[in-house]
């Protein structure tokens, strides 16, 4: 072969391949201008990740799957919604612990204050329903037997005025004074028991067949009949004085006055105005009343003429004395 077949041939050659070589440069070129930016290696990492199925997790157990939906937060960071509160779990959560401000404060002793006038007002109201419910003749005996306490004091005023006028304008004062003074030791002599005693008055017998007649109660009697103007008592054969006591027998049985036993009925001896002294008694919700709640029988009398003849002796006092001495 000739020199000049072989340099046509390498010319040949070598046109082959830069059409090869231009041809695959726009193939290239055409290609990536199809086709997107190229990924960067992080995102194709992620993404690879992201394809890659994962591998299924053994389920858990019940209780271990229930306790994890309790402890799984929601969508906002949450835990699970609780169970609905009934009424009076709310109540309690809204009323404790206490959100009270000042006003609030001052408007709860407000309050306090005002129920507390209410009820004391309720209750001094609800003490006199005896004598509301009473009838129409029975509160004018109280009104008349106010009226005779109220006279009865004034003619005592009166009587000592009268007194002092005799002593002022007599002239013997010292024999009028000693006059005086021996009738005012026999009326001290009577309310302190040491002397016996006779006058207008009442009895009252006390039949308790059942034995429920208590000492309060005969006490309650003597302090009403204090209080009417009694001015001498005897209680079956015990003078009763400014220091009586009265207590419940030994075993319950029966009623002691000063410590001395005595025994049903009760016998009560009242020197006094019988006017004032019975009334006393039969007052609705008075003496009377409240025994007979008991099943006792109460019978009171009036009489011109009642004896007290128990007598108790004088005792000389531990510390009080005569200012005169």
């Amino acid at each position: 072969m000739s020199q000049d077949e072989n340099a046509e041939n390498a010319e040949n050659t070598e046109s082959a391949e830069s059409r090869e070589n231009r041809q695959d440069g726009e193939g290239r070129e055409q290609l990536r201008r199809e086709l997107p930016a190229e990924v960067p290696p992080e995102a194709r990492t992620e993404k690879a990740k992201a394809q890659q199925v994962p591998e299924p997790e053994p389920e858990p157990a019940p209780a271990e799957r229930e306790e994890a939906e309790a402890e799984r937060p929601d969508a906002a960071g949450s835990h699970v919604e609780e169970p609905e509160l009934t009424g009076r779990q709310r109540l309690v959560k809204g009323l404790w612990p206490p959100r009270a401000s000042r006003a609030q404060l001052i408007m709860a002793v407000l309050l306090f204050v005002l129920g507390l006038g209410l009820a004391i007002q309720v209750r001094s109201t609800s003490d006199n329903s005896a004598l509301r419910g009473a009838r129409q003749e029975d509160l004018v005996r109280i009104l008349d037997e106010l009226d005779d306490r109220t006279q009865r004091l004034e003619d005592e005023k009166q009587g000592l005025e009268d007194q002092r006028s005799e002593l002022e304008s007599s002239s013997d004062q010292a024999n009028e004074a000693r006059k005086q003074t021996a009738e005012k030791q026999k009326q001290l002599g009577i309310l302190a028991g040491t002397t016996a005693a006779q006058g207008p008055g009442i009895t009252m017998t006390v039949t308790d067949t059942k034995g429920a007649v208590e000492a309060d109660m005969l006490l309650d009697a003597v302090q009403e009949l204090r209080a009417a103007g009694a001015e001498a008592i005897q209680v079956n054969g015990v003078r009763v004085v400014a220091n009586t006591y009265l207590t419940d027998g030994s075993g319950g049985k029966g009623v002691s006055v000063d410590g001395h036993d005595i025994s049903r009925p009760y016998r009560f001896k009242v020197i006094g105005k019988p006017q004032d002294l019975e009334p006393a008694l039969n007052i609705p919700g008075g003496v009377v009343q409240t025994l007979e709640k008991e099943q006792a029988t109460v019978d009171v009398r009036r009489s011109d003429k009642i004896v007290v003849d128990a007598l108790r002796s004088a005792q000389r006092p531990d510390y009080a004395r005569s200012s005169s001495e």
